[in-house]
């Protein structure tokens, strides 16, 4: 009996406990700061052994509901030592967490794999998923603007179009710039960036030197892109939603003259050239004879003349650029969900896009979805991957396609328009040739009678297999095989429609179909080896790689019947226009060996060797061997530095490596013939001859021993962080030499041929890249954070074919920088006073004045003309400050490049077409203008006008202004949100610099959009 009373007291016990263990529920509170005791936001709280968690407010302060008393909560935040607190009977927990100093630690994805921060020995600059999403950006390329050293990215404000990215300047003057993008692994064909919604990126890393590019061999030499993006992650599931309105305008730097003051400029030229009646008097009759043609446009003339004298007040001018804006909204949303286990991790989301353009006809919707998998099958086997879809939706909008220098939009071709004409009749009737020129055609309705629609679909993917061989044989431990495929897909199409009331049909139903098709695929095998023996770490990497690219597509012009067929009733009228179609193939074949080796952490050693073999180079040369290596010393783990308390890291770098470019067409080694007809009385046969000297581009003739583009690059760097993390950054300097330089070589015209490919001349490349970032100010409550990235470099042409020393038909001289301007120097107009002077040159006091360079009396291109500006920046950069202040968030960002030649400017004052206001010559009144005098030269006007075609266009623009609020835990623990942001920014508010008033330099043209952005983050 009394053992049974125990027994049963024994369960009571156990049972009562139980119960108090499942009852605690209890909520724990506290608060997290740095060593000095500001609160730090973000950190997250977890409970041990769960994926319960919450993170901490701005504020520092957390609050968590535990189920146990010996639950042990776990505080980790980036760059800072976790630390562990077990619950006990604890209701507040206050947690001081220690900075990590080693901030280098950081993973960085290098080529075919990632390492430490702190082991890597090549220039490498990575933008992080938290600069990316700090501006609510199209694509990738507009968030790494400015963010970047070394990496130059010009801009595009049309709707689903991209700029241009340059890494370290140019090095090829025929071959392509552009660097190769690697997405998850998986290197791109082409271009395709833009295609990815920046939402889904986790990071992207450019690999800028040699030592670091090296190892992709002949797709290198230009600089790679190594974009991750999201994975799903063990723990909990979470569902993300991130959403932004933006409501955008045009503005325009630009001024046009109004009627009265084209009036007077008109006449001005007309009276010069003698084509004003024949009359040198300011009259209503001779202004009837010049301008009456048009009687609704001459209406409006007339109205000056109201009073029998003229009043150009009295002249309304039509406010025609008012059709060519919009206000456009903006809408972008995604919604992503990631979670797992330790066996299997997913990531998924959608994205929507819808630009509207500034301009009306314009826009842009694209809809992505990403999926990823990730599957811990075995202990030695893990399978995963992830493909990206994408589907765009471009209306281009209007342009002026019967020539190369017509309108490239809507509003640029209304704002050709004469002030002083209208657009309809006063019954609504449509005035084709405002003012009665035939070259000037009224676009008012271009928005309604044009379409140009472009369509894509890409598809990219990556899938991989990663056997630990290690896991499976204990004495091969470290060794793992990787294999990984990627196959990119995409599909264009382009339909242009014009009707024959339009500018383009002129007359006809004129429509354009374009099919372009392109595939590729890569396949990699890798071996990786690790290990580390006492001090010595040791890594091998060896790959096997083949890839191959096909494009095909079609093309073809035709008349239709009706406009509404639109491009889908192609033969209604059987009136074929032209048509065509095309394929192109290639196959790359590489093979790499990649050493690591690092000694007591201290000194890295990085050397690789690949081989390419590359199908559209000549037999015989199409492979090629591009070496690497690179050492660096962290000098920061000297004992002679570890008593410096203020240098937290400093590291030594130096690097050289050769890259290749085999950067022309696919059959370019091949030659070709010309097809013609040959007659023979009567008689009309085809057939072929070599090259046809009179054809705009004669074929070339076939190279048997073209070669690789060859780069060879040197980099010194050093990375460093002092202050404990409160200044951090990196500076590198290179200099690199691309030899071997695919041009084309002229040829006697009696091999049949004028021109062929060959690997001759030499360029030349030296620049420096400093980023650096800062904390200034850090309390309690406020911390002000700084980046700054600067960039400069200088190109040259080394050595040309055939020892010539210039090439002037491309601008190329020995010496000089690529994409340099040559011309005559402008130096000025005329004066009255130097009539004499200008007579010696057969000029006249009004005319534009041009250096005499070599002084012998005699202006001529031969003498006369020399580089007048360049195309790249001396100098490039971008800085960004933020404010933090409790829960509130304001940022700035600036980006400038300075020292470059925009090609603007020269203007044609022959008084017939619209014109902006500008300082022209006038006798007697304006001998100090910067332009010459209207009427010189004619209809052609001044012969020197292309010297005012160079403007410096140095400038510093506010990017971005942003301001955001982040929610604190405990204000959205109702709604059962886990984070919560709101956030509102202009983009482009404007220029702070530039020596141009007339033209943002920015963009090339005079116009650019200002939005106002709306944006919302929340987590569940």
């Amino acid at each position: 009996m009394k053992k049974s009373f125990t027994v049963l007291l024994t369960m009571l016990y156990i049972v009562c406990t139980s119960m108090n263990v499942l009852a605690f529920d209890s909520e724990i509170k506290g608060r997290v700061t740095d060593a000095s005791g500001a609160p730090l936001p973000g950190v997250t709280v977890t409970i041990k052994g769960t994926s319960k968690g919450t993170l901490t407010d701005p504020n520092g302060n957390y609050s968590l509901v535990v189920a146990e008393s010996n639950a042990v909560l776990v505080f980790r935040q980036v760059g800072y030592t976790p630390v562990e607190r077990t619950v006990g009977s604890q209701t507040v927990i206050n947690v001081s967490l220690e900075e990590d100093v080693q901030a280098l630690e950081e993973v960085v994805v290098v080529g075919y794999g990632t390492v430490r921060k702190s082991d890597v020995t090549g220039a490498i600059a990575k933008v992080g998923q938290k600069e990316m999403e700090a501006m609510p950006v199209q694509n990738a390329l507009q968030a790494m603007q400015g963010k970047t050293a070394g990496v130059d990215i010009t801009s595009n404000e049309r709707p689903g179009e991209i700029g241009s990215i340059r890494i370290r300047g140019e090095r090829s003057l025929t071959a392509t710039n552009a660097p190769l993008y690697v997405v998850d692994g998986i290197p791109m064909q082409g271009n395709g960036i833009e295609n990815l919604n920046p939402a889904d990126i986790e990071s992207i890393e450019v690999l800028k030197d040699a030592s670091s590019t090296a190892i992709f061999g002949s797709r290198g030499a230009n600089g790679v892109i190594l974009v991750t993006t999201k994975r799903g992650k063990s723990g909990r599931m979470s569902v993300n939603y991130s959403g932004t309105l933006s409501v955008e305008n045009m503005h325009d730097r630009m001024e046009m003259m109004n009627s009265a003051e084209w009036l007077d400029y008109s006449r001005a030229a007309k009276i010069k050239a003698g084509t004003y009646n024949g009359s040198n008097q300011i009259t209503k009759e001779n202004d009837m004879k010049v301008y009456g043609t048009d009687p609704y446009a001459w209406a409006q003339i007339e109205k000056g003349w109201a009073g029998g004298t003229w009043n150009g007040d009295l002249v309304p001018t039509y406010n025609w650029t008012d059709a060519g804006l919009q206000t456009a909204m903006t809408q972008i949303h995604t919604v992503s969900a990631s979670g797992g286990t330790d066996k299997l991790q997913s990531y998924g989301s959608f994205g929507y896009m819808d630009q509207q353009g500034t301009q009306p006809g314009q826009g842009y919707k694209r809809y992505t979805g990403k999926f990823s998998a990730d599957f811990n099958a075995t202990s030695w086997l893990k399978l995963g991957g992830n493909i990206n879809l994408t589907y765009g939706d471009q209306e281009y909008g209007y342009n002026f396609r019967k020539s190369a220098t017509g309108a490239s939009n809507l509003y640029f071709a209304l704002q050709g328009m004469l002030p002083w004409t209208v657009p309809y009749t006063p019954d609504g009737e449509y005035i084709r040739n405002p003012g009665a020129d035939v070259n000037i055609i009224n676009p008012i309705r271009e928005v309604d009678y044009s379409r140009n629609q472009r369509i894509n679909l890409r598809a990219l993917a990556s899938l991989y297999s990663e056997i630990n061989v290690g896991k499976i044989f204990g004495f091969l431990d470290g060794l793992k095989y990787r294999f990984q495929f990627g196959p990119d897909f995409r599909f264009g199409r382009t339909g242009v429609a014009d009707r024959a009331e339009s500018i383009n049909g002129d007359g006809n139903n004129l429509v354009q179909y374009n099919n372009d098709i392109r595939s590729s695929w890569t396949l990699d095998n890798l071996l990786y080896y690790n290990k580390t023996i006492n001090k010595n770490a040791i890594g091998v990497t060896l790959l096997q790689s083949a890839s191959a690219f096909k494009s095909e597509g079609s093309n073809m012009r035709s008349f239709v019947n009706t406009p509404e067929e639109l491009w889908y009733n192609i033969g209604s009228l059987a009136s074929i226009q032209g048509y065509g179609s095309y394929l192109t193939e290639t196959q790359l074949t590489s093979y790499m060996a990649r050493l690591n080796y690092g000694y007591n952490d201290r000194y890295l050693l990085t050397v690789s060797g690949r081989w390419d073999g590359a199908s559209q180079l000549a037999e015989g040369y199409k492979w090629d061997f591009f070496p690497s290596a690179a050492l660096a010393w962290r000098i920061d783990q000297e004992e002679f530095l570890k008593k410096t308390t203020w240098i937290d890291q400093l590291k030594l770098r130096f690097g050289v490596g050769v890259t290749g470019n085999a950067g022309i067409s696919a059959y370019g080694t091949k030659g070709a013939v010309t097809n013609t007809f040959y007659h023979w009385g009567d008689i009309v046969a085809p057939g072929m001859i070599a090259s046809d000297p009179s054809a705009a581009s004669p074929v070339v003739m076939a190279n048997t021993a073209l070669g690789w583009e060859k780069t060879a690059q040197y980099n010194l760097g050093i990375d460093f962080s002092v202050f404990k993390g409160r200044i951090d950054g990196s500076i590198d300097f290179y200099k690199s030499r691309t030899s071997d330089l695919l041009l084309e070589k002229a040829l006697p015209a009696l091999t049949g041929y004028l021109r062929t490919w060959d690997n001759i001349g030499k360029t030349e490349n030296k620049g420096v890249d400093i980023s650096l970032n800062s904390v200034n100010v850090k309390t309690k409550d406020f911390r002000w954070t700084s980046t700054l990235t600067y960039s400069a470099d200088r190109s040259k042409i080394v050595e040309l074919a055939d020892g010539k020393i210039e090439d002037i038909a491309n601008s190329w001289f020995v010496g000089s920088p690529i994409g340099v301007y040559y011309d005559y120097v402008y130096d000025g107009v005329w004066k009255t006073s130097e009539k004499e002077e200008a007579a010696k040159y057969g000029r006249t006091p009004g005319m534009i004045k041009v250096k005499d360079l070599n002084g012998d009396g005699v202006i001529d291109g031969n003498n006369d003309r020399a580089i007048v500006g360049k195309g790249r920046p001396d100098w490039s950069g971008g800085f960004l400050n933020t404010f933090t202040y409790k829960n509130w968030e304001l940022s700035a960002f600036l980006y400038g490049r300075f020292g470059f030649t925009l090609r603007t400017g020269a203007e044609t004052l022959s008084g017939r077409f619209a014109m902006r206001k500008l300082d022209y010559w006038i006798e007697g009144v304006n001998e100090d203008a910067e332009y010459y005098a209207p009427g010189v030269g004619g209809e052609n006007g001044d012969t020197f006008k292309n010297a005012q075609n160079y403007q410096d266009g140095s400038f510093i623009k506010l990017r971005n202004v942003s301001l955001g609020y982040t929610f604190r835990p405990h204000q959205l623990q109702s709604l059962k949100i886990q984070n919560l942001k709101l956030y509102v920014q202009c983009m482009n508010p404007g220029l702070v610099y530039s020596k141009i008033d007339y033209i943002d330099p920015d963009l090339g043209g005079s116009t650019f959009n200002r939005s106002f952005v709306f944006g919302l983050n929340v987590g569940f």
